[in-house]
């Protein structure tokens, strides 16, 4: 990422750590620079960095905003539940992918029913995102949609959600 424009550079002119560096990019006028910080935090996973990607969900370019998703759920952290479940309704396809996706990496059932409404998004990979979130969540509230998701006209949410079941049914083995 040396010269490239946009590029994140690894340390701040003070050297060191960079996350207030990384999180002040946030805030870039430039496009790439606010989705490679947003990047760059999601790498770091610092718990530190979810209040300023929870902002970046609210970027005006989508791809910020999807990559912030991505990085909350990179994270992990379940402070970034509430947010993700308020930009599955964002007009963005993308931002409610990456939305679904960290919180199934998150994992957290407060997930559970929003996703179970994701499952009908007119998008496929929103759908399949959000089949793949039911599964690693893991909870029996989403075995009724994710069986009618059987039955979905496109073979990659069908295979989501069929995969998404046998998840459910091997955490419910385990206990």
């Amino acid at each position: 990422m040396g010269d490239e424009e946009g590029a994140v550079p690894a340390t701040s002119a003070e050297g060191g750590d960079n996350l207030t560096f990384l999180i002040q990019l946030l805030q870039s006028e430039e496009l790439n620079t606010r989705w490679r910080a947003a990047e760059a935090l999601g790498e770091k996973k610092d718990p530190r960095a979810v209040g300023p990607l929870i902002a970046a969900l609210s970027d005006p370019m989508e791809d910020v905003a999807w990559i912030a998703a991505q990085a909350l759920g990179k994270i992990g952290d379940p402070v970034a539940v509430p947010a993700l479940i308020q930009a599955l309704s964002k007009e963005s396809k993308w931002v409610r992918q990456g939305s679904s996706w960290a919180l199934g990496k998150i994992g957290d059932t407060r997930a559970v029913e929003p996703l179970l409404g994701v499952l009908k998004d007119a998008k496929r990979d929103v759908r399949k995102n959000a089949a793949w979130a039911l599964g690693r969540i893991g909870d029996d509230r989403a075995i009724p949609a994710l069986t009618e998701a059987l039955k979905d006209t496109d073979p990659a949410v069908r295979n989501a959600a069929k995969d998404a079941l046998a998840e459910i049914q091997k955490k419910k083995e385990k206990k």
